[in-house]
Formats: C-alpha cells, structure tokens, sequence
C-alpha cells in the first residue's frame, strides 16, 4: 500500500469519527477490507471497545480495533486449536508497545488527561496512530 492509500485511510477513519464512530470502530472499519472483513462487522464488533472499554477506564479504542484486525487475520481459528494465539498476541503487544512509545500510555484516560493530568494526545490523534501503526504490523507481517 503506498503512501497515499496508508493516509486516504486516516482520513477516512477521521471522518468516521466525525461522524460518531468510536475510535475503535474509526480504526478498524477503515482497514476491515486489508484482512478481508466487512466494515459492518468491524463496526459491529468494535463498539463495545471505544471509550476505553466502554467509558474512559482502560484500553484506548485505537489500539483495541487494530487488535481485532490482527485476530480476524492471524488466528487459525477454532480449528487451530490456540496455536496462533501466541503470534497473535505478539502483533497485539507491538501494537500497543508502539502506541505508548509514541504517546506515552495506553489508556484512554491518561491520553484524555482525565486523570488530572496533562492531555497527551486526542482522540483524532490516537485514531491517526491507531491506523499507522496497525498497518505498519500488519505490512511487516507480510
């Protein structure tokens, strides 16, 4: 994917958030079709995980919908019975290690400064890295 197409998919997963998308759902309808699921399921799926996890506690909803995408295209399924976890969970871990290199945390509200902190990063920020950083993993995974 070129340049063009990687930053055609931020700002389309920006205008999802503009629209009401939670940042999970931003970042994993925008790159659904790279690991051929649809955007609807993506959208379906994702909803419970922006806001943190469902209200500004835990996981910020950028990372967790890239995290989705690496389980709808590593995991060998049911059938593998677990042994793709582990590889899973490693392109899940540079996700979010990456992330917090870039921003500072991984917790949505630490990013949001609702911890009494400074702000560290919008959620428009997070959305934009949420999209990088998930297709940078899953190019290099190729």
């Amino acid at each position: 994917m070129n340049q063009t197409e990687r930053e055609d998919r931020v700002a389309r997963a920006l205008e999802m958030h503009a629209a009401g998308y939670n940042c999970a759902q931003c970042v994993a309808c925008a790159c659904a079709d790279v690991v051929d699921l649809d955007e609807e399921q993506a959208f379906r799926l994702a909803e419970g995980f922006g806001g943190g996890m469902g209200g500004f506690s835990e996981t910020c909803g950028a990372i967790s919908g890239g995290v989705l995408l690496f389980g709808q295209v590593n995991s060998g399924g049911s059938a593998a019975k677990p042994r793709t976890k582990g590889s899973t969970y490693k392109l899940s871990k540079q996700l979010a290690q990456r992330f917090r290199e870039a921003n500072g945390s991984t917790l949505c509200p630490d990013l949001k400064g609702l911890n009494g902190g400074p702000v560290l990063r919008t959620c428009d920020g997070c959305i934009e890295d949420g999209v990088r950083l998930t297709l940078d993993i899953l190019e290099a995974r190729q």
